[in-house]
């Protein structure tokens, strides 16, 4: 665990639910994840406009239904600078105090519409003119920024050089802190800390960590994310012979991930659930950061006190 007195923080990715009965079994995905007491749980937005409206959907039941804080992801690819300005109302509206600002991925289609703002700086930006409009029901107070860190080079990136200053940029537009893209070797998130103090960046970066369970899933992601799959990993699911095993080998994975991402200084741990509250439980049950976050959070109350 680090070192510092404030306990690390603790958050959760969850997808909309794309229908009614799928939706149930999110709900009881989120209830689970509760229990944890997360400092928040981000809900991705992106696709067509239904998929937009389900995750609007999503982050309502989490404010009106559970005592769980959303952080609205935000993408600005396809949005022109009004649509984004009525968004961000819609979710200081909704009560959301925290957003996840991404560029987007790019249309398939070359002669798409791209929209009005090419990269995630300038969402940050207007993020940060929308809230001191609302300064008065924000009780002047601050929308929390999280924006995208990448341990690999991102795959339309010249480098990875490049990645660090785009990030540097993030930080200069008003971003708060930094959540990792999913990476499968702790050098990967160490370098990418050190990569980034090096060329000035001092937000928290938080590795985004992933317990996988198939040998599927894993290639699913990598095609999502760019992110070549381990191939011990890789190899040890497509070896196992039970779902048991497998769960057992993408949790022993994550845990060892998280582990050393504390040795380096991790300000936290931002598990991407898949929607599958199971895997997650067991990687923190495992760090028993539950506990942890207990005894140093009053810790903390108690050095603040004094």
């Amino acid at each position: 665990m680090p070192g510092s007195v404030a306990p690390p923080s603790l958050s959760y990715e969850l997808y909309p639910p794309v229908n009614r009965e799928v939706a149930e079994s999110v709900y009881h995905s989120i209830e689970q994840l509760a229990d944890t007491s997360p400092d928040y749980v981000s809900v991705t937005y992106s696709g067509t406009p239904a998929r937009r409206a389900q995750s609007l959907a999503l982050i309502e039941h989490l404010v009106t239904q559970t005592k769980l804080r959303p952080l609205a992801h935000l993408t600005c690819v396809g949005e022109s600078a009004q649509s984004l300005r009525v968004l961000i109302r819609r979710f200081i509206a909704l009560g959301v105090r925290g957003v996840l600002a991404l560029r987007g991925d790019l249309p398939q289609d070359p002669q798409g519409w791209r929209g009005e703002f090419p990269f995630a700086r300038y969402l940050i930006e207007l993020i940060r003119q929308v809230e001191d409009e609302h300064a008065a029901s924000l009780a002047g107070g601050r929308l929390g920024v999280g924006v995208a860190a990448y341990p690999h080079r991102h795959p339309e990136s010249p480098s990875f050089e490049h990645d660090i200053e785009v990030l540097l940029g993030k930080q200069r537009s008003g971003a708060d802190y930094a959540i990792t893209q999913v990476y499968f070797q702790p050098e990967d998130y160490r370098g990418l800390l050190a990569a980034a103090r090096r060329a000035g960046v001092c937000i928290p970066i938080i590795p985004g960590i992933i317990p996988l369970n198939s040998l599927r899933r894993l290639n699913r992601l990598a095609a999502l994310t760019g992110v070549q799959p381990d191939p011990i990993l890789a190899h040890a699911l497509q070896s196992a012979t039970s779902d048991a095993e497998r769960h057992r080998i993408g949790v022993r994975w994550a845990v060892d991930l998280a582990r050393a991402a504390f040795d380096d200084g991790a300000p936290g741990l931002h598990l991407y659930t898949f929607n599958d509250h199971r895997g997650s439980l067991d990687v923190i049950e495992q760090l028993q950061l539950p506990g942890a976050r207990s005894t140093l959070a009053q810790s903390w109350a108690a050095h603040s006190g004094a």
